[in-house]
């Protein structure tokens, strides 16, 4: 048998590992590791056409799975491209083990080409970040980057020169025990017996999810039947918390909706629950609150607390449900049941209505109907900015159905590649992304990797011609948009000539056909929906300095020619502002 080299080393430990993709483009610092892959059956090299795409993809394969997941950039500029997929993936707990294949060992520190600090580089994307600089180090030193990955939930990298890839491997390496599985947590007796105790006296109970809840749903709807407690979400928690939930007063945020809002405004105990929620402005400083959380780091860097539970979810709520005093009185939460309906009535349903003409076609539309005739088990990957609201509104979650973005990092052109690791992980899946103009743009040559892999995402492209929600930002701010604008081809055309299916839509009527036979098509498509440019997301709660900048950026346009486009804003939301 021949002697392994530290490459296959390398290769032969993520496979035991059970990552069965490493995503990256090719480069001479990564050949050993690349030929590796070649010649070991149960993992696959993918080819992506930029490198932050492969990261975005393993982020998004480990959000499904649950699993370590891997992808790999050439020295210098390769891996720095990884950067800021993995800050998502990071911020997002996505087990990714990220190879940084670096400059000849002999050469580090002289200013070589194309030479960078990986070690430096994505200190503050990892848990860990190491360099191999001699084979004896394997495989120790790659367990430990496994570990770090999938026991505290976030990215490894593991940086590694092309010359120490291809030397022989250390003979006789112990094959060591790998985590693959991360534990749950149970609070101390203490917490809980306090906890009990400021339920117990508690006439009102708010609950506010994030995605710590994955896993909880039946606990979290017994633990509310119990208290009487409305129950709220964060963008986050929303596939988790939010389908059959007789107890749920939807969103809260700039992106919300609903009278989640009041319910954590309106009690007497706000329990956190699983989240990292990061808008305090959004959350109440008169009232009590208990935050529980796995990660301890989080607890107490949004609100001031009350009482902190560093716990899992679901086992913390299996030590309440048994314990806690069963409440009669459902005033509170019958009251935020029926404010939320109404907010429903006026806000989510305001562009689903009578919209059969409306040209250009309302965003919301695109969203709602999409929600309609999508799979009951698809996974819905969703871009920053605007599509994050309409996803937020108009999608709904079942239990099976997935919602991934970059909904803590907040980057855009997410969605398609995270669809590319959604779909590895099973080609018979339903794999939808709702993007913007913008944000497919930016990473617009990884659709080529759908054709290539014949992946069959669908893109569903709410194509506006400007970048909305930096445009809200600014009149929020009192400026008037600028630079906010696109001059886009038809997108259509573009997936036609790559050999995908492509259709462009224009009128509300070729909608729902356009959609369902974008769906049935078994390889990759994509609807470029052109959509309203005046659309806007209007929050649940307007401040008055929010009105204030609004207006002063009304004027500025009006003052400047722009009054038409003024009133088709105008006319465009009127029914979506809350009344007073």
């Amino acid at each position: 048998m021949a002697k392994q080299n530290v490459a296959e080393q390398f290769v032969d430990i993520l496979v035991r590992a059970g990552v069965e993709r490493l995503y990256g483009v090719v480069g001479d610092s990564l050949n050993p590791v690349v030929d590796a892959v070649r010649r070991r059956s149960g993992i696959d090299w993918v080819h992506v056409r930029h490198e932050e795409s492969a990261a975005f993809a393993a982020g998004a394969e480990a959000q499904i799975t649950g699993k370590l997941t891997a992808c790999a950039g050439s020295c210098g500029p390769g891996h720095v491209h990884l950067i800021n997929g993995l800050y998502d993936a990071h911020r997002s707990m996505a087990p990714v083990l990220a190879l940084a294949s670096h400059i000849p060992s002999s050469e580090i520190g002289l200013g070589y080409f194309q030479e960078t600090h990986p070690e430096r580089l994505f200190n503050e994307c990892s848990h860990y970040c190491e360099m191999i600089s001699s084979p004896r180090q394997m495989p120790r030193l790659l367990q430990t980057a496994i570990q770090h990955a999938v026991g505290r939930g976030g990215v490894s990298v593991v940086c590694l020169p092309g010359d120490v890839a291809g030397e022989p491997a250390p003979e006789k390496a112990a094959e060591t025990a790998l985590v693959t599985s991360r534990p749950t947590v149970r609070p101390g007796d203490a917490e809980i017996d306090r906890l009990v105790e400021m339920i117990d006296a508690a006439e009102k109970v708010t609950l506010f999810c994030g995605s710590g809840t994955r896993g909880a749903h039946a606990e979290v709807m017994e633990f509310a039947g119990k208290v009487k407690a409305p129950v709220g979400h964060a963008l986050r928690g929303k596939e988790w918390i939010q389908y059959d939930n007789p107890f749920d007063v939807g969103m809260s945020g700039l992106l919300g909706y609903g009278a989640a809002y009041e319910a954590t405004h309106e009690c007497d105990l706000l329990i956190l629950l699983g989240t990292d929620f990061p808008y305090n402005a959004f959350l109440p400083n008169d009232v009590r609150i208990v935050q529980i959380d796995v990660r301890p780091e989080h607890l107490g860097r949004r609100s001031k607390l009350d009482l902190a539970v560093w716990g899992d979810a679901r086992e913390t709520l299996r030590c309440l449900i048994p314990r806690v005093r069963t409440k009669e009185n459902r005033r509170f939460l019958d009251r935020m049941l029926k404010r939320h309906a109404d907010a429903l009535e006026g806000v989510v349903k305001a562009y689903t209505r009578k919209v059969d003409k409306h040209v250009p076609i309302h965003p919301e539309y695109v969203a709602a109907v999409l929600d309609e005739v999508a799979d009951d088990d698809a996974v819905f990957t969703i871009d920053t900015g605007m599509c994050n609201v309409w996803g937020a509104r108009y999608l709904s979650p079942n239990g099976r159905r997935r919602i991934i973005g970059s909904f803590s990092h907040g980057s855009m052109a997410n969605a398609l590649p995270m669809a590319i690791g959604a779909q590895f992980t099973d080609r018979r899946r339903q794999v939808v992304t709702l993007s913007g103009d913008g944000g497919f743009s930016m990473l617009m040559g990884d659709f080529l990797t759908l054709v290539q892999y014949d992946l069959p995402v669908k893109v569903v492209l709410f194509n506006n011609s400007s970048l909305g929600m930096v445009e809200l930002e600014m009149m929020v701010a009192g400026l008037p948009a600028y630079g906010t604008a696109a001059r886009n081809p038809d997108f259509a055309a573009v997936a036609r000539a790559c050999g995908a299916h492509g259709v462009r839509v224009e009128k509300p009527k070729q909608l729902a056909g356009a959609l369902t036979d974008a769906l049935r098509h078994k390889g990759p498509a994509l609807v470029d929906v052109v959509t309203d440019p005046n659309a806007l997301s209007i929050p649940p709660k307007i401040r008055a300095d929010m009105v204030t900048g609004f207006a002063l950026s009304a004027s500025k346009i009006v003052l400047d020619g722009g009054v038409g486009r003024m009133l088709q804003m105008a006319r465009s939301n009127l029914r979506n502002v809350p009344r007073p």
